[in-house]
């Protein structure tokens, strides 16, 4: 669906915002035993809420992970850490390619 609007509007770009959770970097090590305990990441209490920030051009793929945290002591108002992207030259995923080729266009490369 992302692809087809790309595709009918002409884009040369498609951001993407989502929801996500991961594990603290010193759980990592740790990961398929807290899985096969919890079955998800957001079931267990290691999680850590997330959204992922993914911007895809003609130029490759760039994206951020900031942490989500609670907004002062009210468990409704959230604000979103610190924002940093990154360029990747190899991202697999359901959210990945979604901006439609063109004829002509090169593989990408990173831009400065």
């Amino acid at each position: 669906m992302i692809q087809s609007a790309a595709l009918a509007s002409e884009a040369d770009f498609v951001f993407a915002i989502i929801g996500a959770w991961r594990f603290w970097p010193e759980k990592m090590r740790q990961m398929n035993v807290i899985l096969d305990k919890y079955g998800s990441i957001s079931a267990s209490s290691y999680a850590i809420d997330t959204c992922v920030f993914k911007l895809e051009t003609r130029h490759g793929m760039w994206a951020a992970q900031p942490q989500i945290m609670p907004k002062s002591i009210s468990k409704k108002k959230r604000a979103i850490g610190v924002v940093a992207f990154r360029y990747f030259t190899e991202v697999k995923d359901r959210f990945t390619y979604l901006l439609p080729k063109r004829e002509g266009d090169e593989p990408p490369a990173i831009l400065h």
